[in-house]
């Protein structure tokens, strides 16, 4: 593991919780894992305070639970969490989706198109998991700033981060990346042609795609005890 203290933009308390809670949303910590104290402040080459500091920040985050006895373990996934997350999602995104189709500029348009291409060429080439993942919130953590709007900036970036654990699981499959491609098109050209109704309405369709999607890969994965 690097050791995160040659990183000197942060306090060192934050890139412990960041680097923590990075392992825990890509999978690389997973579900029911013991964080042990000590065990991670050693690969970590860190103190056990930032390492204690963090386990209650993501414990507030939920990500990890902290039970007498059992002491801290990172959350398991459950079906209604994801159902919560992308009920949230629906309706957020396709809001955000109308706000930048109103407020988009003709050099974020360009933009757009690009990150959208970026994305579909990533799927053609069968890119690599993890790039694949990083386009896909590129391509909406730019629509979210097309939008202009701060507040709902913040509230969008908390909610797709906890689809980022979900993303992981789903992106296992391959059968979605196309048809992701092509709703990620849709939604591009309702936005740059400034038609806001229907960018909603694209955006709404493509999370509640994925909502259906992950539900179902919820259900084969509870049935085969890797899930609540």
């Amino acid at each position: 593991m690097t050791d995160i203290q040659l990183k000197v933009q942060k306090p060192l308390k934050d890139l412990v919780y960041l680097e923590l809670k990075h392992k825990i949303l890509t999978g690389e910590i997973v579900s029911q894992t013991r964080l042990m104290e000590i065990d991670l402040s050693e690969k970590m080459n860190v103190s056990r305070t930032p390492i204690r500091e963090a386990i209650k920040r993501l414990a507030d985050d939920g990500l990890v639970k902290v039970e007498p006895r059992r002491g801290a373990y990172v959350a398991n996934i459950s079906i209604k969490d994801m159902l919560d997350v992308f009920e949230v999602r629906e309706d957020m995104e396709g809001f955000v989706a109308k706000l930048a189709a109103q407020r988009i500029t003709e050099e974020e348009k360009e933009e757009l198109r690009a990150i959208a291409g970026e994305y579909e060429a990533a799927i053609e080439k069968a890119d690599d998991k993890e790039n694949i993942i990083e386009l896909d919130e590129k391509f909406h953590n730019f629509i979210v700033k097309c939008s202009g709007n701060e507040t709902l900036s913040e509230l969008v970036k908390y909610v797709q981060e906890l689809s980022l654990r979900f993303r992981y699981l789903y992106y296992e499959d391959f059968s979605l990346y196309e048809s992701t491609a092509e709703q990620h098109n849709r939604i591009m050209e309702a936005i740059n042609g400034g038609r806001a109704d229907e960018a909603r309405h694209e955006a709404d369709a493509h999370v509640k795609a994925l909502k259906e999607f992950v539900f179902a890969l919820g259900k084969k994965m509870e049935a085969m005890g890797e899930i609540e």
